[in-house]
């Protein structure tokens, strides 16, 4: 499910792998659609990594490289010929003087889609809930027929039709898929074994898909565009606020997915800051960092940072306490100075400290909530 940078006729397009297949089928690109199921032990991936493979190699994503990757993607030119699907069972235990194989000492199951256009509703479907911000949990139903054949069936299930099931699914798909859409934990997948009378090797494989993380970067000076970079390439949806049109606009920064100007009050007016919603603050001055935090430390925001003097970080705090914009415990979850004390000096080491410590914020709230 990790995010993916792919170019489709010159345009860039960004997000999770699963929302950029319509495009591609749009092309009329033949292509496997390979995700990682289950693993036991050490190994390269982790369950709902995903690959795109055509013909002539790996179009976008990954299984976790390696021998693994080698393996399927020889054997890509024959099931994309023959439309065979399967559903992969790779050793990682090989021994050390193996030139070819892997020595992790785990083991990858890796389900291979040979047809993702039959499933083209699904994924449309997905790409635009997802761009919508609504999560939801992609169902797949797989297993060997009695014909021979390996069957992958597809659901797209979100809080709006979680009480809807096709047909042919197992049972208890509603159910789990619901509990995943409660907990909403970032990358969540299941793997359910499953053997019945006309399947005699099958799963349910459940994913969790939610919106990309939000990242709000107040200010586009030197800090905000080399932060803005590195939140793309961490797959965030970055926005870039700034009240000066000679900085916000997309020659300054190519990387944001937004672009906002005008007054604080005109640009944040409306902006619901939810837990997957990061904030960091690298404005031009004072002044305007104070205006930017004002607005927002009330927010629920996941993480709020700002750049700054450990003195002034204490002058602001007084202010804000004792004019009432803010409690004690708003202002003890800000993180300011902001970033990670990694002894950085330039413009792109101050950027490196904060975008290592949102990954850290990030995987810290992931195991509160697991």
């Amino acid at each position: 499910m990790g995010g993916n940078l792919l170019e489709i006729n010159n345009q860039t397009i960004t997000g999770n792998l699963y929302t950029v297949i319509p495009d591609l089928l749009y092309n009329n690109l033949h292509f496997l659609l390979a995700t990682v199921t289950g693993t036991h032990g050490s190994a390269p991936q982790v369950p709902g990594s995903a690959a795109i493979i055509g013909e002539n190699g790996l179009i976008a994503g990954t299984v976790g490289g390696g021998s693994v990757e080698i393996a399927l993607l020889k054997r890509a030119p024959a099931a994309l010929n023959q439309n065979t699907s399967a559903w992969h069972h790779f050793n990682l235990g090989h021994d050390i003087s193996s030139e070819e194989g892997s020595i992790c000492g785990g083991g990858m199951r890796i389900l291979v889609d040979a047809m993702p256009d039959k499933h083209i509703g699904v994924y449309q479907q997905l790409a635009s809930d997802i761009k919508l911000r609504i999560p939801g949990v992609l169902a797949t139903y797989a297993r060997s027929g009695r014909d021979g054949k390996f069957h992958i069936d597809r659901t797209w299930i979100t809080a709006s039709n979680k009480d809807s099931r096709p047909a042919q699914f197992p049972p208890e798909t509603k159910e789990t898929a619901s509990a995943m859409l409660k907990r909403a934990i970032r990358g969540e997948c299941l793997e359910i074994s499953l053997q019945e009378a006309s399947a005699t090797d099958g799963i349910l494989f459940l994913e969790l898909i939610l919106p990309r993380p939000r990242l709000l970067i107040a200010g586009a000076g030197h800090v905000g565009k080399a932060l803005a970079h590195l939140g793309r390439l961490l797959d965030y949806e970055v926005i870039v606020w700034d009240d000066r049109s000679e900085y916000a606009n997309p020659g300054n920064l190519p990387d944001a997915n937004d672009i906002w100007s005008g007054s604080t009050d005109e640009a944040f007016v409306d902006f619901n800051a939810d837990r997957d919603t990061s904030i960091v603050i690298v404005t031009r001055g004072h002044r305007t960092d104070t205006k930017v935090l004002k607005r927002l430390i009330s927010s629920d925001a996941g993480y709020i940072g700002m750049i700054g003097s450990r003195k002034k970080i204490l002058i602001m705090r007084e202010q804000f306490l004792a004019e009432g914009w803010a409690t004690p415990e708003q202002w003890d979850r800000l993180h300011a100075p902001v970033g990670l004390e990694i002894g950085s000096k330039t413009v792109n080491e101050i950027a490196l400290s904060i975008a290592a410590q949102l990954v850290q914020v990030r995987h810290s709230k992931t195991k509160q909530h697991g």
